[in-house]
This record gives structure tokens, C-alpha cells and sequence, in this order.
């Protein structure tokens, strides 16, 4: 059973005011924001190294109102932010931690790279799918794995423990739902117990257990799963037990443009800068500027579940500022043809059909129409020989539903009450990208992880002070 009863008074061995399960980007982030409030957090990561979902990301955290943006010249505002989350999701999210998340952002990112040196700049050159302003911040490689590494420096800077090898298996509670402590288990089969006055779940979702994905994703069980083999769903299976409210865990990130075979993230940036997607057949299928998550189930719809990427030198220069496409070009996978006729005999697509797609593309930008699908067409971005191409397959990347939380990262009961003392952000929780695939506005995930991580860590800091104070 992933949640056992205790009497309240009995004695652990081991206590500690803050425990946070999972240290990945929500994990630390959370423990560096209740570190600046003086409460020392402990953090239980279940591999051997700290990496989580944010590591195979591309890095990119969503924010508005931040400095980067101001010496940018961008306008942004909270206000703005939220309503194109709520616009991406349906307006399914919960309006009040939406507009938290989007109040927060920009202080958060400032306060990050300011107090814990994390080196962010603004993302520039192209807006991704349902963003009205350039918001994405990252560090100089736009990869995750480079935001983990600042981030466990950061963390070690600040003076937290990471205990790693510690895989939680089960919370102690009592009738009243306070929690505890937890028991963890070590790689060799032992198990220890510490207490805590508050815990942090940052353990993410439930995209790596093929029994859920297929539960409550049925679009995406037979796709690739992209993301951290952790996710297998602890976080849901304890609120579950506890008596937790679960929401929207159809919801999830997918993908529909990662490198086959050699499963490399291709940046969506090259289909907002003109790309284009074309089938076995030849033809385009999709709006490719409607959003990549709802992509990876329409990719995985076409014939033997992978498509092209297309697009040219113009769109390859600017790709090669993101490291996972510099590594998809080392590994093989972008092919370049000289003409059309060309492209159609090495890629082995009916050459006809594929004039013919690229005919409609130029009538489209030159009378300004949409096409069926409702993309538009700018003369300056159509694609020019020479030609480049990259086979990709629909993937899941993570899940969004999980564990309901309010404003301040406490997680609620079936009643919509707060327990006395339990938190969760990022993929534990449930996130801002409504019910499906297709409510996924670029960067939710990091948003949820990192600035919800940081509300969540001061919270329960928080709620440790005032525990303390009382026992005194």
C-alpha cells in the first residue's frame, strides 16, 4: 500500500522540516526558494544522478513581465500571458493558478538568474504556437540538460541536500491526512524512513507506466514515450490513496517532431519559420502552426506513423542555434536535396504530388488565403532549393494532469479542501493545459515546474515556520 497510517506523537529517527520527492527542476527549485526563507529542505531523488523530465526538454521556461523582456523592448504582462494559456486550453485550467503562474513568472525567472546566477536570455526570432509575445527564457544552449546542470549548482551553492539512490515508496499519514514522513528504498533493497512538518511532491507524472498512458491517454499508447522512465505515476497513485482530487489526466504533452530513428527532439521553431510536414503521399496534412503536442497523434495517423520534416538553408541556419539539432545533423538525419524532383526520389515520394503541395503553398502566400487547414502562407517564408528533410515520429513527452492544487501549491482533497501539510508542482500536479493534447501551450510543463516549484517551495516553508513556532 503506497500510503500507511501512523499514530500521531510516535517517533521517527530521522526529522526534517521540509522533504521534497523528486529532484528534478520543480524538486530544486522549490527547495532554493524555501532555502531563501531559512527553512533547509531535504531532497529525495530516486536516481543515481538528478535529472528528471527537464533534462531531455528543451530548457525553455514561459514568462511574462521579466527583465530580459525589458531590455528587449517587449510589452508583456501577466494579464496577456494568461489569456493565451486559457485561450491554448480551452479555457479548461483553473483561472486562479493560471493567473498565479503568469503573476509569477517573471519574478521567478529574475529572481533566478539574479540570486542563483542561473543564465537565462529571451528566446528571439519566431513565436511559438498560441504565444503573442516572445516569453520563452533559456540558458545559452537551449537545452534542459544545461538548465539542470545550473540549477544542481545552484542547489549546491545554496547549501541543499540531494540524497540520490533514495526512491520514495510510501508516505506515512495520519487519520487527519498530515503527513509524516515518508519511507524510501536505497538500490540495494533497504529501507529508511525520515519525518518532515511539510512534503513537496516534484516526482512528475505517469507517462513512463504503459498501463495509465493507455487508461487515460488511448490517443498515445502505441506512441514512443520521449520522457524520464520515473514518471510512473507515484504521485497519483498516493493522492489516490490518501483521498486526493485528481483532474484532467487526459491531459499530456506530446510531439510531433522527433528524429526517427535516431530519437532526437527536432525544434518546432522550423515549422513557425516556415516548414512544412508532408506524408507518405507527398501532402501536407495539418496546420503545422496549430500546436506540436496535438501534432504527435496526428503524425502518428499517417501512414507507418512518421512523416517529413521540410524546409531549407534559410531555416537550417537559424535551427543550428539549438544543440538537439546540431546533434539530429551529426547523427544523419537532415538529408539535403538540390530540387524538388530530387527530394521526391530519395525521400521515395510521387514527385507530382509533392509539386503540387509546394504549387499550393505558393498560390496560398501570393492571394493571402488560409489553406483548409487554416495555416497562412508569407512569400518570405516559403521554402527555396536547395531542400532539407527530417524524418520524424509522433512522441509522449509527459503527462499534465495529476494531483489538484491551489494557488499556493497545496494539494486538495475530493472536498476541494487543502491537506494539512502536502504540496505538489510540476507533472505531480495537475497543470494549466485543460483536459486533451491539444490544450498545450508552448512551456506549460517548465511554467507548472518551475515557477509553481518556487511558490509551492515558499508555501511550504512556510507552513514549517509556523510549525516550529507552535512547538515552541
Amino acid at each position: 500500500m503506497p500510503v500507511t497510517r501512523r499514530v500521531p506523537g510516535e517517533t521517527i529517527e530521522m526529522q526534517v522540516p521540509l522533504l521534497i520527492v523528486g529532484g528534478g527542476a520543480c524538486g530544486l527549485v522549490a527547495g532554493l526558494a524555501a532555502a531563501g526563507t531559512g527553512v533547509p529542505a531535504v531532497i529525495l531523488e530516486r536516481d543515481s544522478v538528478a535529472r528528471g523530465s527537464t533534462f531531455m526538454s528543451s530548457g525553455f521556461v514561459p514568462a511574462a513581465g521579466s527583465r530580459f523582456q525589458a531590455e528587449k523592448g517587449v510589452r508583456d504582462s501577466a494579464a496577456t500571458m494568461a489569456a493565451d494559456i486559457q485561450r491554448k486550453n480551452g479555457q479548461e485550467a483553473d483561472p486562479a493558478v493560471v493567473a498565479t503562474l503568469a503573476e509569477q513568472s517573471g519574478r521567478v525567472i529574475d529572481w533566478l538568474a539574479e540570486t542563483h546566477r542561473i543564465p537565462f536570455s529571451l528566446v528571439e526570432g519566431f513565436l511559438y504556437p498560441g504565444h503573442s509575445h516572445l516569453r520563452m527564457h533559456a540558458t545559452p544552449r537551449r537545452t534542459g540538460e544545461e538548465l539542470m546542470s545550473c540549477l544542481l549548482n545552484a542547489a549546491g551553492t545554496a547549501g541543499i541536500d540531494l540524497l540520490t539512490d533514495a526512491r520514495v515508496v510510501e508516505l506515512q499519514a495520519d487519520d487527519e491526512n498530515r503527513i509524516h514522513g515518508v519511507s524510501f528504498e536505497r538500490p540495494d533493497g533497504s529501507r529508511e524512513s525520515v519525518g518532515c512538518e511539510a512534503l513537496i511532491l516534484a516526482c512528475s507524472g505517469y507517462g513512463a507506466d504503459s498501463e495509465l498512458v493507455a487508461r487515460h491517454l488511448p490517443s498515445l499508447r502505441d506512441a514512443l514515450y520521449y520522457g524520464h522512465e520515473g514518471n510512473r505515476g507515484d504521485a497519483l497513485r498516493w493522492g489516490e490513496a490518501l483521498g486526493a482530487s485528481l483532474r484532467d489526466l487526459g491531459a499530456c504533452q506530446g510531439h510531433g517532431s522527433l528524429a526517427t530513428p535516431q530519437q532526437t527532439l527536432i525544434s518546432w521553431a522550423l515549422m513557425m519559420r516556415g516548414g512544412v510536414q508532408v506524408n507518405a503521399a507527398g501532402r501536407r496534412f495539418s496546420n503545422e502552426h496549430g500546436g506540436y503536442s496535438e501534432q504527435a497523434a496526428k503524425v502518428l495517423a499517417q501512414p507507418g506513423g512518421t512523416v517529413w520534416n521540410l524546409f531549407d538553408d534559410r531555416i537550417h541556419e537559424t535551427a543550428l542555434e539549438f544543440e538537439d539539432y546540431r546533434n539530429a545533423r551529426e547523427a544523419g538525419a537532415v538529408r539535403v536535396f538540390e530540387d524538388l524532383a530530387e527530394m521526391a526520389e530519395g525521400l521515395s515520394l510521387p514527385l507530382d504530388a509533392l509539386e503540387g503541395t509546394f504549387a499550393e503553398m505558393r498560390a496560398l502566400a501570393a492571394g493571402g488565403e488560409p489553406d483548409a487547414f487554416g495555416r497562412t502562407f508569407a512569400p518570405e517564408t516559403l521554402l527555396a532549393a536547395p531542400y532539407r528533410a527530417v524524418r520524424v515520429t509522433g512522441a509522449l513527452f509527459h503527462t499534465q494532469g495529476g494531483l489538484e492544487i491551489d494557488t499556493r501549491g497545496r494539494v486538495l482533497d475530493r472536498a476541494g479542501q487543502p491537506f494539512p501539510n502536502l504540496f505538489a508542482a510540476g507533472g505531480a500536479a495537475r497543470g494549466v493545459s485543460g483536459s486533451g493534447d491539444s490544450g498545450y501551450l508552448s512551456g506549460n510543463g517548465l511554467l507548472s515546474a518551475v515557477v509553481m516549484g518556487a511558490i509551492a517551495g515558499r508555501a511550504a516553508a512556510s507552513r514549517c515556520s509556523r510549525t516550529s513556532a507552535k512547538a515552541e
